[in-house]
């Protein structure tokens, strides 16, 4: 062996070792912590050791991970002792009590877990997978100590928030102070002890910033994002005997993740698969909505209006506490009621007989309001509940959760898109828009009578004159379900051979439909009629569609399919609901609308809660509206459309409140000339 390669493994050895000395596996008395040294997991996937952060004078302790980058910081020990940056002898070791203790160059301690031991054992201290830093007497024995009991402002899987009633103890994360400044931040996360529970960020560890809304068992449904891959390992644990909750997570297969807050005030949660750089899955807050109170008491946030600037208004039945704050853009102060409610006024019995009593205004997809009372009653005991108790302001019955009521100020509530509960909110029966003055009423009632009187003069009249100069026709009545055969392959085949621009039908991949409907849930279930059910969806673009899913147990709704798909992609009025497309996979016949906000007519008129919303300018166009439907159908289209299915439930209402005529199922087409015909079935509805 040549000189040269005997100095070259010479340095190589040399090398290793000292590497192999850098890291070690465990801290005792007899081999602390020394700077230079880290302490590694036993599968390196997280490393302890000691670092100065970026233009910082100080030096600190701390856990992160070994090998993602960039290198996220997990916990700090001494994050309110730091030393100095100068400090080179400090060192981690294991006293001859069990304590961890840093000590710097003096010898005197900065930091130290603050435990007794009372056997007689030799202590370690070990770094597990799991990022927690543990003392262990020997192995197998319970930990003494673990840093997982001490969060800093990072929760890692297996870490607990929450509480424990009994002894008092409570688990937060608290940001940092600044980016490159470990000390304890004035953000503080952290589990309420409401049932069901919220999260919370609060500002100096009272005011509050954001909150989750209550916990479902599945989700915290004040944040309409959480998808599946936020909920697979989330769990909300809480044991009454113990007098314990906490909130905690877990992991499956390769994927690496954490919670934590910054010092901005945002609660990040960041994942890396296989060992690749961090990405940021989610954050809150993260619009204007999402700030604590931003449009003060009985206001409501439109969350989907602004992402910077909150977009306010009061709740129905309510104006601005004050209209010049309100004007300038301070919206904190929120609303106040503007009509008395019947029961706190003094029901004497001319009161009585001139007031009605109060009701309930439904609000669909908010974010519930904050100091939510729970109670163990099924929905319409949680109704009376509410309604006997004039000090309730409001309730709501959540399928997971169950009764929830409010006897504070309405405050924190935001409107979704999509996602959050209803709410039921008590208001004075002349902000329902039941109470009418007389004049009102005589002027409606009146004009409804003069309609029908009309229309059955103008009925009559034309019957007597088809009897006199029409010839009876049954034999060129056009039905579109006489014309092509019921099965799927031939519907397919007429779709695919008939030029798309006289169909005007797009057709949908049923994958998509899937995905657009979450697998057919029955929480996207709009209702349900003689010929299937009817489905929210979205489109992977955003776009919101109704699906309608043809029973396959229905021989009807073969003929309605082909009724569907044949006639209403050849008629276009504004009055009309618009068909998009549709779908046909082996036994699965699938139609898709465009979506209707306000659902059908029925769900408004026929809902005493709700038939308040229908003041008569809004009942009146959509008379007018459903009129000129009807006449576009029998006269002006080129094609003379009878419906046969005319009901509440077939006419649809968009977020105008437009109405829309649906459901051409049972239609028929006549010829130009003809005005009468026969048919050998009763179709319908009574």
């Amino acid at each position: 062996m040549g000189f040269c390669d005997l100095v070259f493994l010479s340095s190589f050895l040399l090398l290793s070792q000292i590497s192999c000395a850098a890291e070690v596996y465990s801290i005792t008395s007899l081999q602390p912590l020394a700077q230079g040294q880290t302490l590694v997991s036993p599968s390196r996937i997280f490393e302890l050791g000691f670092f100065s952060p970026n233009s910082s004078g100080n030096k600190y302790v701390r856990i992160w991970h070994k090998s993602i980058l960039p290198r996220k910081v997990v916990w700090v020990a001494n994050r309110d002792n730091p030393l100095a940056v100068t400090d080179g002898l400090a060192s981690l070791t294991i006293t001859s009590n069990g304590n961890l203790q840093l000590v710097d160059e003096k010898r005197n301690a900065v930091w130290s877990t603050n435990i007794s031991v009372s056997s007689n054992g030799s202590p370690s201290a070990l770094l597990l997978d799991s990022g927690n830093f543990v003392i262990e007497l020997k192995k197998g024995d319970e930990y003494l100590w673990k840093s997982f009991d001490y969060p800093g402002d990072t929760l890692l899987p297996g870490m607990l928030l929450g509480f424990n009633s009994k002894s008092g103890k409570r688990s937060f994360s608290t940001s940092w102070k600044s980016e490159n400044d470990p000390s304890t931040g004035k953000f503080l996360v952290g589990l309420t002890p409401q049932n069901p529970a919220q999260v919370f960020i609060w500002i100096n560890g009272s005011t509050p910033y954001w909150r989750s809304g209550p916990w479902d068992k599945a989700m915290f449904i004040g944040i309409p994002d959480m998808d599946d891959q936020y909920l697979s390992g989330f769990h909300l644990d809480a044991d009454l005997r113990q007098g314990t909750k906490y909130f905690w997570y877990n992991l499956f297969g390769k994927t690496v993740a954490y919670l934590y807050i910054s010092s901005e005030g945002k609660h990040k949660y960041m994942y890396s698969k296989y060992g690749e750089n961090w990405n940021l899955h989610w954050e809150t807050p993260k619009f204007a909505c999402d700030i604590y109170g931003t449009c003060g008491p009985f206001g409501v946030c439109e969350a989907s209006k602004s992402s910077t600037t909150p977009v306010c208004k009061c709740l129905k039945g309510f104006a601005p506490k004050s209209v010049d704050e309100w004007s300038r853009g301070n919206r904190t102060r929120g609303c106040v009621r503007q009509t008395e409610l019947f029961c706190e006024s003094n029901t004497s019995q001319s009161v009585s007989l001139s007031k009605k009593e109060d009701g309930f205004w439904k609000m669909s997809s908010v974010k519930l309001p904050d100091y939510h009372e729970y109670s163990s009653l099924d929905d319409e005991d949680c109704r009376i509940l509410c309604r006997d108790n004039c000090s309730c302001l409001a309730y709501t019955y959540v399928n997971a959760i169950g009764c929830l009521v409010w006897f504070k100020d309405l405050i924190d509530i935001s409107e979704f898109s999509s996602g959050g509960a209803d709410l039921y909110i008590r208001l004075a029966n002349a902000e329902l828009g039941e109470e009418q003055t007389q004049i009102k009423l005589i002027v409606s009632l009146a004009l409804i009578c003069f309609i029908i009187m009309a229309a059955i003069v103008f009925g009559l009249y034309k019957l007597r004159a088809n009897r006199k100069g029409t010839i009876k026709v049954t034999r060129n009545e056009i039905s579109l379900t006489d014309t092509i055969d019921s099965s799927r392959e031939s519907l397919q085949e007429y779709i695919r051979t008939h030029d798309p621009s006289e169909l005007l039908i797009y057709e949908y991949d049923f994958d998509s439909l899937l995905t657009a409907t979450s697998n057919f849930s029955i929480t996207n279930k709009l209702g349900e009629g003689g010929f299937g059910a009817v489905y929210r969806g979205k489109l992977e673009e955003g776009k919101e569609i109704a699906v309608k899913r043809l029973s396959s147990s229905s021989g009807q709704g073969i003929e309605e399919f082909k009724n569907e798909m044949l006639l209403i992609s050849k008629l276009q009025h504004k009055n009309l609901v618009r068909l998009m497309g549709c779908c046909i996979k082996d036994d699965e016949k699938l139609i898709i609308y465009e979506f209707m906000q306000n659902k059908s007519l029925d769900t408004l008129l026929f809902d005493p809660m709700r038939r308040g919303v229908l003041d008569w300018a809004k009942r009146f166009n959509i008379i007018q509206g459903v009129a000129r439907g009807l006449l576009y159908l029998h006269h002006d289209s080129y094609l003379k459309v009878i419906h046969r299915d005319l009901k509440a439930s077939n006419i649809l209402l968009d977020e105008n409140m437009n109405p829309k005529i649906s459901d051409f199922g049972l239609a028929r087409i006549f010829q130009g000339t003809q005005n009468l015909a026969n048919t050998q079935r009763v179709v319908g509805t009574l």
